[in-house]
């Protein structure tokens, strides 16, 4: 089966789908996972079939997270290279004007799918020398952002919970980081139906491939945070090193 395996939540769109051909073109062999099959079978429609395992799965469900974990990884030697969280979903709009069933799915499916891979698929990691886990993470992350707060608030969750198991598991020989881009032109922004004045002001440069760029300089050079872009870089600079005033205020004049 080859040393370089992964599972990829969320690889049917966005940065993820981009990560699964990287990664697949370089050799390894990948569990592509997502709740839409149909994304899933047109991205893997012409790769060689001993190089994936397609499963179609939920990563707010605990019990599918765990079927896919060990029937992958019981397939590859009780080991795993590297887990790969990014599925994830995103509201913009008011607070109050988006259904609370909207902000509950958001948590549901940007933390506690976090929870459950990593809850799950801790044993196979433990087993395997190099293990990493890269979870999506987001500039949304430094500073509650307006229009944005459930979204902001699930990558907080998810920045603190790799901070965690990044000293947790050190002592497994496990890795554990993030990648936090700003905005990025995929379809899951692209679909809004509202927008946030903060996007107006910084606009959406970055593209996935732009993202897998960092993934790839992750995989092989791991560090706890890595922000992506020029401009994000220096703004999370200044966010780690300056007061909380002037962070708000930044992000005040931003959302204007």
């Amino acid at each position: 089966m080859g040393a370089l395996n992964a599972i990829i939540t969320g690889a049917g769109s966005g940065i993820a789908r981009a990560l699964a051909q990287r990664l697949h073109d370089s050799g390894w062999h990948l569990a592509i996972t997502d709740i839409d099959q149909h994304a899933l079978e047109e991205l893997s429609q012409n790769w060689e079939q001993n190089t994936f395992t397609l499963y179609t799965m939920d990563v707010a469900d605990e019990h599918s997270v765990k079927k896919v974990i060990d029937d992958y990884c019981q397939q590859h030697q009780q080991t795993l290279r590297l887990l790969f969280n990014s599925a994830g979903v995103l509201a913009i709009g008011a607070f109050e004007q988006t259904s609370l069933s909207r902000h509950h799915s958001i948590m549901d499916i940007n933390v506690k799918g976090i929870m459950n891979t990593c809850h799950h698929g801790f044993q196979y990691l433990k087993n395997t020398p190099g293990a990493q886990v890269i979870n999506m993470s987001s500039a949304s992350a430094t500073y509650g952002i307006p229009q944005l707060a459930s979204y902001s608030a699930s990558k907080f969750a998810v920045k603190g919970i790799t901070e965690a198991l990044e000293l947790e598991w050190q002592q497994h020989g496990i890795s554990v980081s993030d990648i936090m881009p700003p905005f990025v032109a995929t379809n899951m922004l692209s679909s809004q139906t509202h927008n946030a004045p903060i996007l107006k002001r910084l606009g959406v440069k970055l593209k996935s491939d732009d993202v897998v760029n960092s993934i790839i300089k992750q995989i092989k050079r791991p560090k706890l945070h890595r922000p992506v872009s020029l401009l994000f870089s220096l703004l999370y600079c200044f966010n780690m090193i300056s007061p909380n005033w002037a962070n708000r205020a930044v992000i005040k004049w931003l959302s204007r």
